[in-house]
């Protein structure tokens, strides 16, 4: 593909790699710190490694992830400021549905 095609006038609509990303600063991913009630090890887990569970109340919205020093499975719960913070930074999130 000709990278010069397309507007039949030279430069016209043309940009530069270098142009297009001036300014941009480096994409840092999100870490979150946490801890295991099990083993008591304190780490940091990107967005990736979380999970997080919205249901119908407070008491079932919860966070979940894999203790990567001793494997727990670790739960815990997570309030508006959590959900808030967790979903802004990028952890997949699934929405529980009660039952009627």
């Amino acid at each position: 593909m000709n990278e010069s095609s397309g507007s039949g006038v030279a430069g016209a609509g043309e940009i530069t790699v270098a142009a297009a990303f001036a300014g941009m600063r480096r994409v840092v991913p999100v870490v979150f710190r946490a801890g295991c009630p099990d083993c008591r090890g304190s780490f940091e887990l990107t967005a990736s490694a979380l999970r997080l569970a919205i249901g119908a109340t407070s008491k079932t919205t919860f966070y979940s992830f894999t203790c990567p020093d001793c494997g727990a499975a670790v739960r815990k719960p997570a309030g508006e400021r959590i959900v808030e913070l967790l979903t802004g930074g990028g952890v997949r999130t699934l929405r529980l549905h009660g039952t009627v």
